[in-house]
């Protein structure tokens, strides 16, 4: 399953350096995944390295 990043956005950019498969980019004003390249992190880490990570919680599962 893909994540995908909400407008709560505050455009930290501590998600994008985490992403394992370089699927999340900056976007005009928030950070964009690209969901046909997120893998979930599965064989990477235990869990989302973006979700863990964010500090607004606006990233979700789609």
């Amino acid at each position: 399953m893909a994540h995908r990043i909400t407008d709560e956005c505050t455009y930290c950019g501590a998600c994008e350096p985490e992403c394992p498969v370089s699927a999340i980019t900056p976007g005009d004003d928030l950070y964009v995944i690209n969901e046909s390249v997120c893998v979930d992190c599965v064989g990477h880490h235990d869990e989302p390295a973006c979700v863990a990570i964010c500090p607004v919680d606006c990233i979700i599962k789609v």
